[in-house]
């Protein structure tokens, strides 16, 4: 008896899988970089993780800002849409070597959410400790549920 090795069947051969061959190769390229840097399109910018409580008279959103000024974040709210963007500026310390690990994130960011409801533009206000953002968004009257009393005749 002879052993004969397992060969992976070709699919550029199969006509109907060339679309698939090229995603495979795509694929394959995506990935064949070494060590990508974090000024390469693929890793640009950077999203902050972010929690959005709806309460009985507000909604109340924290995000993760670790490491910015105050200075360095911007809010706004525009029809319905919450939007917190800043930017986080790199560190350079003039030190000889090279760096042998890099994974914190810099440069601009931007987050939008989008509200279930109609908030009170004029009461929101936010607070800035401790690397934690968070933002207090007032239901407007409108939005608030309502008791509604059943009478018996």
């Amino acid at each position: 008896m002879s052993l004969i090795r397992y060969q992976f069947p070709q699919l550029q051969s199969w006509p109907s899988f060339d679309r698939l061959a090229s995603l495979r190769d795509e694929l394959d390229r995506m990935f064949d970089f070494a060590q990508p840097t974090r000024d390469s399109g693929l890793f640009s910018g950077w999203t902050p993780a972010l929690d959005v409580h709806d309460e009985k008279d507000n909604f109340l959103v924290k995000i993760e800002l670790p490491g910015l000024k105050k200075e360095d974040i911007a809010i706004t709210l525009d029809k319905g849409v919450l939007t917190v963007s800043g930017e986080r500026k790199q560190e350079r310390e003039a030190k000889e070597g090279e760096t042998f690990r890099s994974e914190r994130f810099f440069g601009r960011f931007q987050r939008s959410v989008t509200l279930p409801a109609a908030v009170d533009a004029a009461k929101v206000t936010a607070a800035y400790k401790d690397g934690i953002l968070t933002i207090d968004l007032p239901k407007a009257e409108e939005a608030k549920p309502k008791q509604i009393a059943v009478s018996v005749s």
